[in-house]
């Protein structure tokens, strides 16, 4: 049965769009105005990505957010199921906004640095114009600077803007009375500088972000623009947004298909690639269902529409992947925590410096100021806030671009510690399509007397073992009967009533809680096909058992493959099944699967990965839907699933191609994110450990000061894209 993909706003989360935020003290000041609010429960705000993720109490209370944001002098926009495309706009016309704004800041810089360098002895008038232009760029290209840190009196607290703010304005301001009031050396190139080089890390550091959320733009540049719809008889062009559940649309050979839905006519080959990652086409027919934004490669066909907008698979997987890349890592708490505190420091040893210089050493006022400016410039904790979300989101965004789907940050932190990994077997390490391979007949019944039987008890069952045995009734064509008193004991058999003869379907257990005895004849035959890897079901008639039917589930081809490459990684693989021990121990040999808990029913998957975890972090594998409450007791839940089937509600790691190989490049995943991030956090606080000291003894220039700043977060983010380069 189809599983649509679950992805519900539930009343208790919400996602916005923050605006306005420059660096990690941002990011603190807003949490910390959203956690002092009743109505919320949890508020993480994302600096990379820009986004505020916040769970309430009990319902939801946008207004309550939006006030506190603005507030804290922030805008906050709530999420729509419709804005993927204005987010891409909007980060492209970030892009365009500061490039325009470092060449008009680089433009105004320039004739100051240049006369700085060629008069020495500067007249009043070119000490004029030098006002001229560096109050432009102080007061318009630094407003927001100025903005940011009149923010941060309001809240009580520093941040970037602060720094900036005031390290300019002490060169500028002092250049101005030297000017026009005192006599003295001006430094407005200082200023300009300082200025013109934190807006060009704004733009490149823009631009760095953009690339590391091409994953998303990607995505949405897979959906068509249009659909070709019949209505009344007529074949017409309309746009994609315009298209209905219920529409008929016809798809011709080479084009997108706009929309989920079900083919009712013709035939044709799709490529699935963009969401099961398998580069060969998929076989489709009347009847099977068709996946919004693939492509149509050879024939012709009609088919109805199902899921428009945000219910199709492309739009939920999109959401998907922006609120993993909107989450924060737990390990993002001590940066922000750092940060918190971080700039009022800096101010405190910028003023100490300035007195030691001026006051102790003896140094001209000129000189321990700039001293002063350098060292807090210099120590702006931009780079810290930018070490782990840049991480995520290249992270994730690769993840989705392999066909691995990872909810959130915290997963990503948690998988890199896995040390164990329990495979559920139907469906995750074979193929999920059991089917008859041989019956074993006694009393005198015949194999087709025992398939018929057994097929009109299990055709009210929705177990796979119950379906294959109707497949194979159907297969030959057998008339079934309408059973009675049809009951279930999950994990055991069925029974029911055939013309009032009792037939029960199920494990030796089963029969045996049933009062009936099975021979040693029975046993050995049962042992035989047990040990061959088949499942055996045994079936009784008014007490007796009349016969043994044996099904296989043939091992993935990847499977093997899997356990060997989590074997390689340190990383322990267990089957976790409701197969007898003997078929468990067959097919865990086959896959050189050492530990195997065989015999275990729904309700007691839960328990067993409880005990794996009192030695170990595990993982569990599983199909997404029986297996929900034990990929959610796991510390990381991974779902298989295959284009449509895919049951994201289930798991922390949703793997589309159905591959269990994937398991294995999820975690190295999660290793090579969690790798970026600490490399992050350790030279992000590195630079400042290192840049203040250097800044505070005069060895660096404050105009250098700010170019080096605004590097230290280009390259925390340039060190995260590298993760693109990775091979998984």
């Amino acid at each position: 049965m189809t599983k649509d993909i679950i992805m519900k706003n539930k009343k208790d989360k919400e996602v916005f769009s923050i605006k306005g935020m420059h660096c990690a003290s941002c990011v603190f000041t807003i949490e910390d105005k959203l956690k002092k609010l009743p109505q919320i429960k949890k508020a993480d705000v994302n600096l990379a990505s820009e986004k505020l993720s916040v769970e309430y109490n009990n319902e939801r209370d946008s207004k309550a957010v939006l006030s506190a944001v603005k507030k804290a002098g922030y805008e906050a926009y709530p999420e729509s199921d419709h804005n993927h495309a204005h987010h891409a706009k909007s980060s492209e016309t970030e892009i365009k906004k500061e490039r325009l704004t470092f060449i008009i800041s680089l433009f105004l810089s320039f004739p100051i640095l240049l006369l700085t360098m060629i008069f020495h002895n500067m007249s009043f008038e070119s000490k004029v114009l030098q006002s001229v232009l560096a109050g432009i760029v102080q007061f318009y290209i630094g407003l927001r600077f100025y903005k940011g840190t009149w923010i941060g009196l309001r809240n009580k607290t520093a941040n970037m803007d602060t720094l900036i703010a005031v390290g300019t304005s002490a060169a500028y301001f002092y250049s101005l009375a030297t000017t026009y009031l005192i006599e003295g050396e001006v430094f407005y190139e200082t200023s300009a500088l300082l200025i013109t080089f934190v807006v060009l890390g704004k733009w490149l550091e823009a631009r760095a972000k953009g690339k590391a959320g091409d994953a998303i733009k990607k995505l949405m540049g897979l959906q068509a623009k249009t659909a070709r719809v019949e209505k009344d008889g007529e074949e017409i062009d309309i746009p994609l947004d315009e298209v209905a559940p219920g529409d008929m649309v016809i798809v011709r050979p080479g084009e997108k298909i706009p929309a989920d839905g079900k083919i009712i006519e013709g035939h044709s080959s799709i490529d699935e690639s963009m969401i099961s990652g398998e580069s060969i086409p998929v076989e489709k027919k009347a009847g099977d269902s068709v996946i919004g934004a693939t492509i149509n490669k050879t024939g012709s066909f009609k088919f109805e529409v199902t899921k428009v907008g945000k219910d199709t698979i492309l739009s939920q997987i999109i959401k998907f992947v922006e609120e993993a890349q909107g989450s924060k890592a737990p390990i993002q708490k001590y940066a922000d925590k750092i940060s918190g505190y971080f700039v009022p420091a800096v101010i405190v040893i910028a003023i100490i410096t300035f007195i030691v210089w001026y006051f102790f050493i003896g140094s001209s006022f000129v000189t321990a100021l700039l001293t002063f400016t350098a060292v807090l410039v210099i120590a702006c904790p931009c780079a810290l806030g930018l070490a782990t979300p840049t991480a995520i989101i290249v992270g994730t965004g690769k993840g989705a671009e392999n066909g691995i789907l990872i909810r959130d940050g915290a997963t990503l932190e948690i998988s890199n510690k896995i040390k164990t990994v329990v495979f559920d077997k139907t469906g995750t390490l074979t193929k999920g399509f059991p089917e008859v391979v041989d019956i074993i007949s006694f009393e005198g019944y015949s194999e087709e007397n025992i398939l018929r039987k057994s097929a009109s008890i299990e055709n009210r069952s929705e177990h796979p073992l119950a379906e294959a045995i109707i497949n194979k009734a159907k297969e030959k064509k057998l008339s079934l009967e309408n059973a009675q008193g049809f009951r279930t004991s999950p994990g055991h058999g069925i029974e029911g009533f055939l013309n009032d003869n009792k037939i029960l379907i199920g494990t030796e257990n089963f029969m045996r809680d049933n009062s009936i005895d099975i021979s040693e004849n029975i046993k050995g035959k049962k042992l035989s096909l047990e040990e061959e890897g088949k499942t055996a079901v045994l079936c009784a008639e008014n007490g007796n058992i009349i016969g043994i039917i044996a099904i296989s589930d043939q091992i993935k081809e990847s499977s093997k493959s899997a356990i060997k490459i989590l074997s390689a990684m340190g990383i322990e693989s267990v089957m976790l099944t409701g197969d007898n021990r003997r078929t468990a121990e067959a097919i865990g040999r086959k896959l050189e699967i050492k530990r195997v808990i065989s015999e275990v029913l729904p309700e007691e998957k839960v328990s067993k990965i409880k005990e794996i975890q009192k030695t170990s972090i595990v993982a569990m594998v599983g199909d997404g839907i029986n297996d929900a409450p034990a990929l959610a007791q796991a510390d990381v839940g991974i779902a298989m699933g295959k284009g449509a089937d895919i049951a994201i509600e289930s798991g922390n790691i949703v793997l589309v191609k159905n591959d269990a190989r994937d398991v294995a490049k999820s975690i190295k995943l999660s290793k090579e994110t969690m790798q970026k991030i600490k490399q992050n956090l350790f030279w992000a606080l590195f630079y400042n450990s290192i840049g203040i000291p250097i800044a505070a003894f005069g060895l660096l220039q404050a105009e250098f000061a700010g170019l080096a700043m605004a590097m230290s977060s280009v390259s925390v983010v340039t060190n995260s894209l590298l993760l693109k380069r990775k091979r998984l």
